[in-house]
């Protein structure tokens, strides 16, 4: 039961669909899609195998919450997903710098993640953390390249990840990622 009200809270500091950018249609996502949903930002689904096996994302002690926004137009997404964990974002960065290329597998696919260290945004948070990120799956004839650029912060045991992924040229919206990044940390520090 515990969860389930953990999980409440962090869905009351997701953005409002009205508060993405215009162009982005937002929902928010029910839990077991909003587990899915994770997966996908980072990569690695529930059950994969990672090579290297250091490199696998550690779990939240509560959620996430997530909301997606979608353009019609280019099917690029704005996602906010929202976490309690125990760990700082420095013990994720420390990760990230030793796990720049990761193999993983599931369900009979593989994919390579690469994953490089921006500047950190510089904003009113605990700590901060930028990436971009290249999901090149390997299933089928052409496969799937995702390209992400994720902004990352920390307040108290509540991890914000806004992220805008595209299937295209990999250039990220970065204006409407740095607007909803701004507005997601803002509403979680207000609580």
């Amino acid at each position: 039961m515990t969860t389930v009200q953990t999980d409440s809270g962090l869905a009351r500091l997701l953005p409002e669909a009205s508060q993405f950018p215009a162009r982005y249609t937002a929902v928010t996502l029910p839990i077991d899609a909003a587990g899915q949903a994770a997966g996908d930002l980072d990569g690695i689904l529930p059950g994969a195998q990672i090579d290297p096996a250091t490199c696998a994302p550690s779990a939240p002690t509560a959620g996430p919450a997530v909301s997606v926004g979608t353009d019609d137009s280019t099917r690029a997404t704005l996602t906010v997903e929202l976490v309690r964990t125990d760990q700082p974002l420095s013990t994720l960065r420390d990760q990230l710098q030793r796990c720049g290329t990761v193999r993983v597998g599931h369900s009979g696919t593989t994919a390579t993640i690469t994953t490089e260290l921006d500047p950190p945004p510089p904003l009113n948070a605990d700590d901060t953390l930028a990436l971009r990120r290249t999901v090149q799956s390997e299933s089928g004839s052409a496969g799937i390249t995702r390209h992400m650029q994720t902004l990352l912060g920390q307040i108290g045991n509540v991890r914000i990840n806004v992220t805008s992924m595209s299937f295209t040229d990999g250039k990220a919206d970065t204006e409407a990622l740095d607007a909803l990044f701004t507005m997601a940390v803002s509403k979680v520090r207000k609580g």
